[in-house]
């Protein structure tokens, strides 16, 4: 399995760690962010949706589940989700997650561990750890080819 890990030492530094991984996402559009409460995935996601040229606000869909954004470089449709109020993988095939995942544009899912049955089979585990001083590390692992 393909490991890549970014060191991400401040928030100052998240331009640069979004604009690595965005250089490792290859043809992959799925990506599950797992990682404890206050880990950073929120926070690395705006600045992932930024690096990829959302303008938009971004936020945490804590409440409506999914946020719909465009990037204004490419056109492409983005979807993040925070699965964290979900019950169960039956809310989030009522709304359809399936339908996005396979919709090829990129979906950025926080809490995946909730929907696990739920994610395709080539979707991209993203790990985030707070370390003792504070930064970040993260971890891509790519499913087997």
């Amino acid at each position: 399995m393909k490991k890549i890990t970014i060191n991400i030492p401040s928030v100052e530094s998240l331009p640069v760690a979004a604009n690595k991984f965005m250089a490792e996402m290859g043809d992959y559009t799925v990506f599950a962010f797992y990682g404890e409460m206050g880990a950073g995935k929120t926070t690395f996601i705006k600045a992932l949706c930024t690096a990829l040229g959302v303008i938009d606000v971004t936020n945490s869909p804590s409440f409506s589940i999914i946020n719909e954004y465009r990037s204004d470089t490419t056109a492409e449709l983005i979807y993040h989700f925070d699965c964290y109020r979900l019950e169960n993988e039956g809310e989030a095939e009522d709304i359809g997650a399936e339908d996005y995942f396979d919709s090829g544009a990129v979906c950025l899912i926080e809490w995946p561990e909730r929907i696990e049955n739920l994610l395709p089979d080539d979707t991209v585990r993203i790990d985030i750890v707070e370390q003792p001083d504070k930064s970040r590390l993260l971890t891509m692992s790519f499913p087997e080819e």
